[in-house]
């Protein structure tokens, strides 16, 4: 039986309501998404409950997972939501829009291990899950079903789930809706910067605040140092223990909760973070990158602590230029830091890098290219007595000995104080009152006791402040125009005397160099010169050795002969006195028996007949009267007989001459004069 028409397209119509609201509660849910399911009617939910686990009216807590799904339309509505993505160099921060209230002065949300990734949104709720900033961040690569009404993820690409107002309508966020830029969503590099080493000083934004009104935090504060002290450790030893990072304990700020357990808290921190890659939250850790210290050959860093033990002072009651301390307490540690890299937080420890090289300075319009310490010194102006102006550069070079490098800067405070008010002061003006004292002439001639007198009095200086001064020299003088313009014409006059004096002396050598050269032309002659006169210097040699052979022949033949002819003379001598003797004798005997006259006429005629008297002349001169001549003989001989004595008539003994031991008579024996006869 046919159906009636009327009834015939209300059934049709039904039949199309039924496929309309198949074909709508019938949900395609995509691979990387989920369906919010939201329940048009039921039980209304009590309290601030925003999603519905128990099928009240309002956003389901079970989600879609990818598929077909069927979800009676107009009773439920889908919205597909996709899954969450973390990008790599991203980090996913998880904000719960459920869970319990935070307490008061909380800024995130107490984690615990059974809320794994959030996933497990009934488990949240049933650990306790707070609303808020949850404390752990989503790494980079994570794709996750998170329900996109129970928790927003912040990423640097985009912002996943449903941020609902007191009413429950949906917005559309992003980052900066949170208070953060796309550059807070992603992993924290502490890498070089510039070729520069760098480490993260780390600033956590919750947490106690610390003790004792502590500028920063370390975990369990400093009594490892002071168990260090009353064992008697090293200072190296308790540098070591202070710049050792606890960042271990929390994975380096990642695990905040972990943080937090361990006593980590609010504000800056003592250790900073080394090179690496981090997930840092950054509603609760902000890191700034700054400067390794680098200590390099050749220098020492001098430490200034802001935190630590009290100070305690062990400079001694004569130091009057703050406190030295040991290392681990507040103030300047009296051990510095040797070569090397330290990641050290500089907001916490300053470190005054001091050279303990020999540090050259330049008082001149160039500075040194090792450093720059030097870079507001200039040439020093000085006025001489007669009031010309110098410009004086010069250079001091001093030595800070790494052992003093602290008591150093507790009384200067850096070394660009020291430079600039300590030894620019010093030194410029002792040059000043130096030149002022003297002619400017003299300066110029006298600069180098200028120069020695200079660095006694910068050592002396220098040694109050334990810095030690190698060297001062004075560069170059920069002179007045004036000046320079009298010096120059005293400078020609003497050049043109010593040019002069030059000239003298070369025609000097010109004259030499002629007679250089006569000689040489007459080089021939005089070498036969030469040798003719050792020709006859070899013959005189000759002649004077046979002459003097000779001489020694007749002194040994002399010798000889006269040692013969003394010989003969003593026996004539020895002869003659006998016979004097016998006759003296004789006339004696003579003169008795005949008479003094009678013997004396005798002796006359023996005399006459010996020929000893004369009675006739050599030559006779006369007449022809022969009797004159008789005449002439008879009066000689009765003068002879007249002038008579008997003395005359015995003949002279002659005396023994004495002979020396040399064998030689008188006359030729140099030793004994010879005797007269």
């Amino acid at each position: 039986m046919p159906f009636p028409a009327p009834l015939l397209v209300l059934g049709l119509i039904l039949l199309l309501i039924i496929v309309f609201i198949a074909l709508r509660s019938f949900r395609f849910i995509g691979a990387a998404e989920v369906g919010l399911v939201n329940k048009r009617a039921g039980r209304r939910l009590t309290g601030d409950q925003a999603i519905a686990f128990n099928g009240e009216a309002g956003y389901q807590a079970e989600l879609l997972m990818p598929g077909l799904r069927f979800k009676l339309w107009p009773v439920f509505s889908v919205t597909k939501h996709p899954w969450v993505r973390v990008s790599p160099g991203e980090i996913g921060v998880v904000i719960s829009q459920l869970g319990a209230a935070l307490p008061i002065g909380a800024k995130s949300a107490e984690y615990k291990a059974v809320f794994a990734n959030f996933t497990d949104l009934p488990t949240f709720l049933a650990e306790g899950g707070q609303k808020g900033v949850q404390r752990p961040v989503l790494p980079p690569g994570s794709l996750l079903p998170l329900h996109p009404l129970a928790f927003l993820v912040l990423t640097a690409s985009r912002v996943y789930g449903v941020p609902t107002s007191s009413g429950g309508r949906q917005q559309v966020p992003t980052s900066d809706t949170f208070g953060l830029s796309p550059d807070e969503l992603r992993v924290t590099f502490v890498q070089p910067q510039a070729g520069q080493d760098v480490v993260a000083v780390v600033t956590t934004l919750e947490g106690y605040a610390p003790d004792g009104g502590d500028i920063a935090s370390r975990l369990g504060g400093f009594s490892d140092i002071t168990e260090l002290e009353a064992s008697g450790a090293a200072d190296a030893e308790k540098i070591e223990a202070i710049l050792s990072s606890k960042n271990g304990l929390h994975n380096n700020y990642q695990d905040y909760q972990a943080f937090l357990d361990h006593g980590g808290r609010i504000g800056l921190q003592h250790d900073p973070l080394l090179y690496g890659s981090y997930l840092l939250n950054p509603f609760l850790v902000s890191v700034e990158l700054v400067p390794m210290l680098v200590v390099r050959q050749g220098e020492v860093a001098v430490v200034k602590a802001y935190v630590g033990l009290p100070t305690v002072d062990t400079s001694g009651e004569e130091f009057k230029f703050g406190s030295i301390v040991r290392p681990g307490h507040r103030g300047i540690w009296n051990e510095p830091l040797r070569t090397g890299k330290y990641a050290i937080n500089p907001r916490l420890y300053a470190a005054e890098l001091v050279p303990t090289s020999i540090l050259t300075l330049n008082w001149a319009n160039e500075t040194s290219s090792a450093h720059n310490l030097d870079a507001a010194l200039s040439p020093i102006d000085g006025k001489s007595r007669e009031g010309f102006v110098f410009g004086i550069d010069l250079q001091v070079q001093i030595h800070v000995p790494d052992s003093r490098a602290p008591k150093v800067i507790s009384m200067v405070g850096t070394m660009q104080n020291l430079v600039n008010e300590v030894l620019q002061s010093a030194v410029g003006n002792y040059f000043r009152n130096a030149l002022q004292e003297l002619p400017a002439v003299q300066f110029i001639e006298t600069r180098d006791v200028v120069q020695t007198r200079a660095q006694e009095y910068i050592t002396g200086y220098l040694m109050k402040y334990d810095v030690e001064t190698r060297g001062v020299y004075v560069q170059d003088v920069i002179f007045p125009p004036e000046l320079v313009a009298v010096l120059t014409e005293r400078e020609i006059a003497n050049q043109e005397r010593v040019t002069f004096e030059e000239q003298q002396r070369a025609q000097a050598v010109r004259v030499d160099l002629e007679r250089v050269r006569g000689t040489a032309d007459m080089q021939k002659d005089l070498a036969k010169a030469n040798v003719n006169v050792d020709i006859q210097k070899a013959g005189a040699a000759a002649r004077s050795a046979a002459a003097e052979g000779e001489a020694t022949f007749v002194r040994l033949t002399g010798q000889a002969e006269a040692d013969k002819r003394r010989a003969i003379g003593l026996a004539q001598a020895k002869a003659a006195e006998a016979l004097g003797l016998a006759k003296a004798t004789g006339y004696e005997a003579q003169v008795k028996a005949l008479g003094q006259s009678a013997t004396a006429a005798v002796a006359v005629a023996a005399a006459v007949g010996d020929g000893q008297i004369k009675i006739v002349p050599d030559v006779l001169v006369g007449g022809g009267d022969t009797g004159g001549a008789i005449t002439g003989l008879a009066a000689t001989l009765i003068n002879a007989l007249r002038t008579w004595t008997p003395a005359q008539a015995a003949p002279a003994v002659e005396p023994l001459a004495l002979v020396p031991a040399t064998g030689l008579p008188p006359a030729e024996n140099p030793e004994v004069p010879p005797t007269k006869g």
